[in-house]
C-alpha cells in the first residue's frame, strides 16, 4: 500500500501571532476612538451614512498624502512641502482649466509634471546635499507657496480662481456618490491598496525597509538609494498634487493658501499608525488605521456634547497614547518572537 502523501499544512490561527503584527497597536487605537465617539454620539447620529460619510471624506484628504509621507518616514526622510503641493497643484488646475479653457486632461498633465518636479528638486537636493530632508522640504514649503502667489497674481491679477469641471472629471475626481462619499475616498482605498502591494508584496518595499534600517549598509548592498529616495518624493508630491485636484475639482475653485495644517495632520496619521519617527519600521494598513483614527477624532467631535474646541486636546492626547501603545505593541511582538526562538 502506497504511503499517503503528507496533507498540507496550513498556519493554525495564533493570538500571540496576531498581536505581533506592527499594525496591531494602530487597529486597536482606531477601534477604541470609534467605540468611544459611537456611544457618546449615537443619538447625534454619528454611526449613520452621513456622519460615517464625513469622517471618511476628512480620512481620505489626508490619508492619499499619509502613506506617501510614510513611506519617506520609514525611509528615513521627511517632506513637508505637501502643504504647499497641494494649493499649488489646485491654482495649477484652475488657471490651466479655469482660466486659460485648457482641456481638463491638460491640466492634469501640468499639474502632474509640476509636482513631479518639486519632488525631483527635493530628492536631488536631499541627495546630494545630504542636507537632512526636514530643512530641505522646509525651503521648498515655503519656495513652492511663494511661487504660486507670484504666478497666480502675475498670471490672473488674483489669489482664487474658479475651476469649472466636466461631468467626467467630476465623477472620477470631485463628486459624491453612495453614503455621501467623496470621489476622494475611492481615491485613497485604491492608493492603499497599490502602495500596499508596492511595500509589503515588492522587492523595493525591502529596500525602503533597509533604507530606513541603515542606509550605508543598504547602499553597499546595491540599493540605489538616491534613485529610490528621488522616487519617494516625486511620489509624495504627486500623491499631494491628486489630493488637491480632488479638492479643486469638488470646490470648483481654488485659493494659493498654503495648508500648514495638513502637514501636521499627515505627520500624525503617521505616528499614530506605527510608523517610527528614526525608519524602518512601519506598514500601509498601519497609516490607513491611523488616518481614520484621525479623522474619527476630529469630526466625531461635533457629534458629541462635547465642546469642539476640545478636539485638538484630545487629538494631543490621542497621539501620545497610540505612540505608548504602539511601543508597547513592539515590544510585546520582539518579547514573544524571543521567546519562541
Amino acid at each position: 500500500m502506497p504511503p499517503k502523501p503528507n496533507a498540507p499544512t496550513s498556519t493554525p490561527f495564533s493570538v500571540s501571532g496576531l498581536f505581533r503584527r506592527p499594525e496591531m497597536g494602530a487597529f486597536m487605537g482606531m477601534v477604541l476612538v470609534f467605540i468611544f465617539f459611537s456611544i457618546f454620539g449615537y443619538d447625534r447620529n454619528f454611526l449613520s451614512p452621513f456622519g460615517t460619510s464625513s469622517w471618511m471624506n476628512a480620512a481620505s484628504t489626508i490619508g492619499i498624502i499619509a502613506i506617501p509621507v510614510g513611506f519617506l518616514m520609514i525611509a528615513g526622510e521627511l517632506d513637508i512641502s505637501i502643504g504647499a503641493m497641494v494649493p499649488a497643484a489646485k491654482m495649477a488646475m484652475a488657471i490651466s482649466c479655469g482660466y486659460y479653457g485648457l482641456p481638463f486632461v491638460v491640466g492634469l498633465v501640468l499639474t502632474f509634471a509640476i509636482a513631479a518636479a518639486v519632488g525631483t528638486v527635493n530628492g536631488l537636493l536631499v541627495t546630494r546635499t545630504k542636507v537632512p530632508s526636514l530643512i530641505v522640504t522646509l525651503a521648498t514649503l515655503f519656495s513652492v507657496a511663494g511661487l504660486t502667489l507670484f504666478l497666480s497674481l502675475f498670471l490672473t491679477d488674483t489669489t482664487s480662481q474658479a475651476m469649472p469641471s466636466p461631468e467626467w472629471a467630476k465623477f472620477v475626481f470631485g463628486s459624491y456618490h453612495i453614503w455621501g462619499l467623496q470621489s476622494s475616498v475611492f481615491w485613497w482605498f485604491a492608493l492603499a491598496a497599490m502602495l500596499y502591494f508596492f511595500l509589503h508584496q515588492s522587492p523595493w518595499g525591502n529596500w525602503i525597509f533597509g533604507m530606513g534600517g541603515d542606509k550605508e549598509s543598504a547602499h553597499n548592498a546595491g540599493i540605489p538609494t538616491d534613485k529610490l529616495k528621488i522616487g519617494l518624493f516625486v511620489l509624495t508630491a504627486m500623491a499631494a498634487a491628486l489630493s488637491g485636484i480632488c479638492e479643486a475639482t469638488l470646490a470648483n475653485s481654488a485659493t494659493t493658501t498654503t495648508n500648514f495644517a495638513l502637514i501636521f495632520n499627515c505627520i500624525i496619521a503617521v505616528v499614530v499608525g506605527g510608523v517610527l519617527l528614526t525608519g524602518g519600521f512601519g506598514t500601509v494598513s498601519g497609516i490607513f488605521f491611523g488616518t481614520a483614527t484621525l479623522a474619527i477624532v476630529q469630526q466625531g467631535i461635533g457629534y458629541t456634547p462635547f465642546d469642539r474646541n476640545l478636539s485638538s486636546l484630545i487629538i494631543g492626547v490621542m497621539l501620545l497614547i497610540a505612540v505608548l501603545m504602539n511601543d508597547s505593541f513592539r515590544r510585546m511582538a520582539l518579547s514573544m518572537s524571543g521567546k519562541k526562538k
